[in-house]
């Protein structure tokens, strides 16, 4: 199990994240092209590094600092395209409850890295009761849509359970990767031609980086990643207070839903014996959610 004390790695770390909504950009062929040349010089030079959290290596084109302001970049641009079609829901009782659970889980994820304390964390709730989706970007920047609630049900825990997936992903530098891994292969390709689609299909206008950044993050999770995630994510659920039996729950609801399986599913493959595993892992940390549950930890506001 990945601890927050288990090892002086756990207090080092290195970053980033996750986003899976359906997002293209239009930005120039030239601003495409000198990012995608530029990223394909950094692949000489960068190479693998090793993940100061699990110790595997990565590959990682990218840096930390432009993976993160590049996901702000596009995440202000989708924010604000919600915003102008009324569909970013505040002042609702649904809403605070979403700050409350994920402020207590970036706690938890400060805990595991120190130096993500510095993001500007930041969620939003997406009124769209038809998409089963959320998403944590590079620096903390995140979004949950309605159809959490709406189609699957979903309860405080296992709302904590989604969330705390999403943030390991950003804490384990899954968008990083997987920006690199699009980028030093046919995937890049493909990428580079979405990115090209014009902006009457796509909503957004985004360019280089920023466009790379969105694109990346819609690219299927490893199952090497979707392990990760789950044990960091479940981890931080309960060291919150929030009960790991229900990331079992959360993913056999999903599992269920008929009709087009939820867009969470197309971005999250669920591994064999994922359920198994999940319910081994929160059985492990039942005496780590009870005490969290019993002694709430003081609570410190981490969200815009």
């Amino acid at each position: 199990m990945v601890t927050a004390s288990s090892s002086s790695a756990a207090r080092r770390k290195t970053e980033n994240n996750q986003l899976h909504l359906l997002v293209a950009a239009s930005p120039t062929i030239n601003a495409v092209r000198r990012f995608f040349y530029g990223s394909a010089l950094a692949l000489a030079l960068a190479g693998c590094a090793e993940n100061q959290i699990t110790g595997r290596s990565q590959l990682l084109l990218v840096s930390e600092s432009q993976a993160i302001s590049q996901s702000a970049v596009a995440y202000n641009e989708m924010m604000g395209d919600f915003g102008k079609k009324k569909e970013i829901e505040t002042g609702t009782a649904r809403a605070a409850k979403v700050h409350e659970i994920t402020n207590r889980l970036v706690a938890q994820a400060v805990r595991f890295r120190p130096d993500s304390a510095n993001w500007k964390w930041e969620v939003q709730v997406i009124n769209d009761p038809k998409t089963v989706n959320a998403f944590c970007m590079a620096g903390g920047k995140m979004a949950i849509y309605t159809g959490m609630w709406e189609k699957v049900h979903a309860t405080d825990d296992e709302i904590a359970e989604v969330m705390g997936h999403e943030i390991s992903h950003a804490l384990l530098n899954h968008t990083q990767e997987r920006m690199s891994v699009a980028l030093s292969s046919q995937v890049g390709l493909a990428a580079a031609a979405i990115v090209l689609a014009p902006r009457d299909r796509t909503g957004l206008a985004l360019t280089g980086a920023a466009a790379a950044a969105a694109l990346a993050i819609q690219l299927p999770n490893s199952r090497e990643s979707e392990s990760e995630a789950d044990q960091v994510g479940i981890e931080l659920a309960a060291r919150a207070g929030y009960d790991p039996a229900a990331a079992v729950t959360l993913w056999d609801k999903m599992g269920k839903l008929g009709g087009q399986p939820p867009e969470f599913l197309s971005t999250h493959p669920s591994p064999e014996h994922r359920s198994a595993r999940l319910k081994e892992l929160g059985g492990k940390l039942q005496p780590v959610y009870l005490t969290a549950k019993n002694t709430p930890p003081p609570a410190q506001q981490y969200l815009k």
